[in-house]
């Protein structure tokens, strides 16, 4: 019997080739890290045991250029184009990552008086 969310999965990883994410056994790994969600749920979203939900693939089609139609649901093309925003997510250190993940899971009060004492 297939996984529930078995194209889900091909999609994700085909997206995750095209731009070159790191792959074999680390990849379940660096996705959890990138996404800050646990090793279990990055593997689930790869075996398409488990679906993210729409906000986290609304990130996912952003980050790796592809259209969010196509990531979700398989249907229009895959590539969006790259743009400005996304290009830049692609040359973050693995730092930075984890910089930008640990800022993003603060609350806004304590984001904006981060953001003020950096300036």
């Amino acid at each position: 019997m297939a996984a529930p969310y078995e194209h889900f999965a091909d999609r994700l990883r085909k997206a995750l080739d095209r731009n070159g994410f790191e792959q074999g056994r680390g990849r379940t790994s660096a996705l959890a890290n990138r996404y800050a969600v646990s090793r279990e749920t990055a593997r689930k979203w790869l075996t398409g045991l488990a679906l993210p939900e729409l906000p986290r693939i609304i990130e996912l089609a952003r980050d790796f250029d592809v259209s969010l139609e196509w990531l979700a649901t398989g249907r229009g093309p895959i590539p969006v184009g790259v743009g400005e925003t996304s290009a830049v997510y692609r040359r973050l250190s693995d730092s930075e990552i984890r910089l930008l993940e640990a800022f993003r899971k603060l609350p806004e009060s304590r984001r904006q008086s981060l953001l003020k004492f950096l300036s």
